[in-house]
């Protein structure tokens, strides 16, 4: 047994310590482990023809991830490729056939079988978000054994309740909350914090929840800027230290506006998010005449070693991967729901789209966490 292991899209804390759960329960198994490059990136560069293909693909030992998993990030790096759309600038000079002309996306996936059949690949393990595992439900559908692992720190994949990244994510922002009310408070200022999350507002909302900041808004739920603004000059004006805190989703935005994009689209269709925070900061000086700090929290997010739920649920998400490879299961993956540990057709990703549940958890009128009712809720509400 060859078993191929990846990681695509942004990093999170928790993706090594899930790789070196892979790798020694494989090793035990007396499995091989091949490390794939820079995700999709690495099937798609690797040249099945060449004598070294190194850069890309590389046995993993247990030496390889002795200490991996005490530190945040994927050693084995990342990427937003996608082979099934790949732009014509990017298809390896090994691929091009001489004098074609190619125009538009193009769909590399019989070479990626290629590689994988070269390689002796029997079952790849994808640990990514939902795009980085839209293509491993792909090469499902191709026939191709995959057993994927849900990460991302917007915590969207449906099917599943939490996913890598997650936890840590959440720890880092509350952490860099408080600690940005002692200059708010200290200059008397409306404290605007842009918080990760493209489509859901789960970090914003979950963090300004913990945190106790005064307002949030989230991507679910467009915003009337005049509004907030007296919402949060009234917060400011009955803080004692007179000065308030607001949270925001980069996904967020204004009522008849858009959300703030900039950038060519990626692979995946998206372009590059973040801006609101600066556009509501400055709009709220301009409306309650009052000064505000503004933070991108940004990568601070997820960066850094996981914290200990991030390191228990990528360890358990990968003993669960293995355990699904060794009955020999395909196209399945991993995940919590209602705090119990379980698998779903890898299909189910595409079933729905995971978001806030606004109804209840959240004041859509003030622009508040509003959560009274947690019996039978899973551990983070989502």
């Amino acid at each position: 047994m060859r078993i191929g292991v990846l990681t695509g899209g942004g990093d999170v804390p928790g993706l090594n310590p899930a790789i070196k759960a892979i790798v020694n329960r494989a090793l035990d198994n007396g499995y091989e482990v091949l490390g794939i490059r820079r995700g999709w990136m690495g099937l798609l560069r690797a040249n099945p023809d060449a004598e070294d293909n190194e850069e890309w693909i590389t046995p993993l030992s247990r030496e390889a991830v002795r200490r991996v998993d005490r530190s945040g990030g994927t050693f084995l790096h990342t990427s937003r490729t996608n082979p099934g759309k790949v732009k014509p600038s990017e298809i390896p000079d090994f691929l091009r056939e001489p004098g074609k002309t190619y125009e538009g996306l193009q769909d590399l996936t019989p070479h990626i079988l290629n590689v994988i059949d070269k390689f002796g690949i029997d079952c790849l393990i994808p640990i990514g978000g939902d795009d980085t595992l839209s293509y491993g439900e792909r090469l499902a559908r191709e026939g191709m054994r995959v057993v994927a692992i849900p990460k991302t720190m917007d915590n969207d994949v449906y099917g599943t309740d939490y996913c890598i990244g997650f936890s840590t994510a959440v720890t880092r922002s509350v952490e860099f909350i408080h600690a940005l009310r002692t200059s708010a408070g200290s200059h008397e200022r409306i404290g605007v914090i842009e918080l990760f999350g493209r489509n859901s507002g789960e970090t914003s909302l979950i963090a300004a929840y913990l945190a106790g900041v005064d307002r949030a808004l989230i991507s679910e739920v467009p915003f009337d800027v005049e509004k907030l603004a007296k919402l949060i000059s009234d917060d400011k004006r009955h803080n004692p230290s007179n000065y308030a805190m607001l949270t925001v989703s980069e996904g967020a935005h204004p009522i008849e506006g858009q959300v703030m994009e900039s950038g060519e689209e990626d692979a995946y269709g998206h372009k590059k998010l973040g801006g609101v925070g600066e556009h509501v900061s400055e709009a709220l000086k301009r409306l309650t005449g009052q000064n505000t700090i503004y933070q991108q929290l940004a990568y601070l997010m997820r960066g850094g070693a996981p914290d200990a739920l991030d390191l228990m649920v990528a360890a358990n998400f990968a003993h669960m991967a293995m355990s699904l490879v060794e009955r020999g299961e395909s196209g399945r993956l991993v995940c919590l729901q209602r705090g119990v540990y379980s698998d779903v057709p890898i299909a189910t990703m595409s079933h729905g789209k995971k978001r806030v549940n606004v109804a209840e958890l959240y004041d859509a009128a003030n622009y508040r966490p509003r959560i009274r009712h947690v019996l039978g809720m899973p551990m983070f509400l989502t």
